[in-house]
């Protein structure tokens, strides 16, 4: 089995990119940082020597590189039994304080990317009628959040994206879910001081990501919620 996970280097990507490895799957992974990435891979194959991992460092707001991985990393893998579009950009802000390009800079990359390389894998899943698309949205996509307002419309738009997804490709049997995570402990929360241990950890949403994964033919997740069980958020 063969995966691309987006923003595969940090946090919930990292995690993910464990878990699917751990489960025999061969996976292609971008992220901005090739020392991080090249670092990744070597742990990676620590963990399964017989993996096949492609790396590529890219912005994924850039859309000609982003196809141009897609295109490679088919080309180095074979078909693409699953999509997890997890790369994000978080920019706090309100609308009516925030500078004038902060949705469009969010929207390059938490939306966008996801868009593009849904229809590139999408449409071979469709032929082949097998494939799976896991879309790592978030709690802001039911909730928003006034302090970060920008990055909460690309989380609707995100989730309203899957959900299109899902029922353009239900009938050919490829499975489209959302997951909605709360506030997890990543690069982004660094410096609080709220203790790590009241967070969901990345290696919870891996494990949700798993849990759609594991699923017979007949049975698919819409959307997984994952909230803190501290009542520190």
């Amino acid at each position: 089995m063969n995966a691309v996970i987006t923003g595969a280097s940090k946090g919930i990507g990292r995690a993910i990119a464990f878990k699917l490895v751990q489960e025999g799957y061969n996976l292609a992974l971008c992220a901005r940082s090739l020392t991080d990435l090249q670092s990744l891979k070597s742990t990676l194959l620590q963990i399964n020597p017989n993996a096949s991992i492609y790396i590529e460092a890219l912005d994924c707001a850039d859309l000609s590189a982003l196809c141009s991985f897609a295109k490679q990393a088919q080309a180095e893998l074979g078909f693409i039994d699953v999509l997890i579009n997890n790369v994000g950009q978080y920019l706090p802000g309100t609308i009516l304080e925030e500078a004038d390009d902060t949705l469009a800079l969010q929207m390059q990359t938490n939306v966008y990317p996801a868009y593009i390389l849904s229809k590139f894998f999408g449409k071979e899943m469709q032929s082949r009628k097998s494939g799976y698309i896991i879309n790592i949205c978030s709690i802001a996509s039911l909730n928003v959040v006034k302090e970060a307002a920008s990055y909460s419309v690309t989380k609707v738009a995100l989730l309203g994206l899957t959900t299109i997804l899902r029922e353009e490709l239900q009938s050919s049997g490829v499975k489209v879910s959302a997951i909605l995570p709360g506030a997890t402990y990543t690069s982004s929360w660094e410096g609080t001081p709220i203790a790590p241990e009241k967070f969901i950890q990345p290696e919870d949403v891996a494990q949700a990501v798993w849990t759609c994964l594991s699923l017979s033919p007949g049975a698919i997740i819409n959307q997984l919620i994952l909230n803190p069980s501290s009542k520190a958020f």
